[in-house]
């Protein structure tokens, strides 16, 4: 099968999207298919990939340009690229990742060549409109209305999401999870000597791992950098970094880390703690889980399929401070409660490969590919 992914983002760009993106060419090429990613350029002279990052399939860069107030996010610029490559790539389907620029044109350009187009949700794009590019949410799910309504089938990343998208009026939408790396983010990875250089008094480490965007709302940790014996450390980079420092003074900002390094920190925590409350999946969550760390989120979007209230870790009001400081002094003062959620966690993840939600993305183009082989018959 010819598939051709056209990503809002790929690495070396580090987020959900590009993460997703990379999964699926890397499981396409691994079952013997044939993809080909078409993204957005970075800025000039970024465009050698990071050490050890190798693309899975060739990829096709667009010109862009960064997003105003994100400049860590790049929108794609109009181009003829696009079309010439799926048409170049003789595809059999096209794969659109989180489509709202680049994947607007994709999908245009699948439906003029007469290619079926499966169109993946990833990103709250109405918030990002709001947030960033001063539209309202109402004309920001028009666009969005637009091109998932064309597609030939949707895939929504959690129950919360498949609800948003009906409720907005998209049809034929499916659920399609993400998967994990059970392996590269396990408990066995903890390390006790970054334990004691992030917390030299035997502090509990309370983590947050992602962007620093306004609309994740790690302010909202204020709270818990006041606990005695408690020590926040952040990952991550973004337009709220500078500000998040002076809200959160004494947190440990690590920057940006992936891979391994990323896994040891992970597994060195004692508790996750995910503020953002528009998250369409949040895996970061499932990684936490999988490292075995008990996690407290808020009871909205992706977090309600992924954290099971009281058995897992703690589900509180979205936007509500207390409620994380006080979800995060229980499980601070009870050991035996963390490792209980951890473990759990981590048996709920385990078989969530990235293999298995790959096959299950398969199953989903065959479908779709079989309803288009009989309608035209």
């Amino acid at each position: 099968m010819r598939v051709a992914i056209v990503t809002e983002s790929f690495p070396p760009d580090v987020n959900g999207v590009a993460h997703c993106a990379l999964r699926t060419a890397e499981h396409l090429v691994r079952r013997g298919h044939d993809p080909l990613v078409i993204a957005p350029a970075g800025p000039a002279g970024s465009q050698d990939p990071p050490a050890g990052h190798h693309d899975p399939c060739p990829v096709i860069r667009v010109p862009s340009l960064p997003l105003p107030g994100y400049p860590q996010v790049r929108v794609a610029l109009p181009s003829r690229r696009t079309a010439a490559a799926i048409a170049a790539h003789r595809a059999d389907i096209v794969h659109l990742a989180s489509p709202f620029v680049l994947g607007v044109r994709g999908m245009a350009a699948a439906t003029r060549q007469g290619i079926p187009a499966v169109a993946v949700y990833q990103t709250d794009l109405a918030g990002y409109a709001r947030t960033y590019l001063s539209l309202g949410e109402s004309t920001a799910w028009r666009r969005i209305r637009t091109v998932h309504a064309a597609a030939d089938r949707t895939l929504a990343p959690s129950s919360a999401s498949l609800r948003d998208l009906e409720t907005h009026g998209i049809p034929r939408v499916h659920l399609w999870p993400r998967g994990v790396d059970s392996v590269r983010f396990h408990p066995a990875h903890r390390d006790d000597a970054l334990r004691a250089q992030l917390a030299p008094n035997g502090e509990i480490l309370v983590g947050y791992i992602g962007r620093l965007a306004p609309e994740k709302h790690v302010e909202l940790l204020s709270g818990v950098n006041a606990l005695p014996g408690v020590r926040v450390v952040v990952v991550g980079d973004g337009p709220s970094a500078p500000g998040l420092r002076e809200t959160l003074p004494g947190a440990l900002f690590l920057g940006r880390r992936t891979g391994d390094e990323l896994a040891r920190i992970f597994a060195s925590l004692d508790v996750f703690a995910h503020t953002g409350p528009f998250e369409t999946f949040c895996q970061t969550v499932q990684e936490a889980m999988a490292s075995g760390l008990p996690v407290v989120a808020p009871a909205a979007g992706g977090p309600l399929d992924l954290v099971d209230h009281g058995r897992t870790g703690l589900l509180v009001p979205p936007g509500d401070a207390d409620a994380v400081t006080g979800a995060v002094r229980l499980l601070a003062g009870a050991p035996g409660l963390r490792q209980e959620f951890g473990q759990a966690g981590r048996a709920d993840v385990e078989g969530r490969t990235w293999a298995a939600v790959g096959d299950l993305l398969l199953g989903h183009y065959d479908q779709v590919l079989s309803a288009r082989t009989a309608v035209a018959a």
